[in-house]
């Protein structure tokens, strides 16, 4: 399963979405009212946890939220 393929699993899960469709052009912060700053930690705890990478604070930027796409090269450049 790709990078992508999982955040939207974790997307879908965190944010309670079921089978809302997502791709990498799927707009996040503004598109999904799931989406609130609450749920924006919630998301990153998830991907930490998934993926076993640290997220530091002052990383976090809503630039990072804007797709699917933005999303997965912050996380992949995170990995190992």
């Amino acid at each position: 399963m790709s990078t992508e393929e999982q955040l939207c699993t974790i997307l879908k899960n965190t944010l309670s979405l079921g089978n809302t469709p997502l791709h990498a052009h799927t707009a996040l912060l503004g598109n999904l009212p799931q989406l609130d700053s609450m749920a924006v930690l919630q998301v990153l705890t998830a991907l930490e946890d998934w993926f076993g990478i640290v997220i530091d604070d002052d990383d976090i930027h809503a630039r990072h939220f804007a797709t699917v796409a933005t999303l997965t090269a912050f996380v992949e450049a995170r990995l190992p």
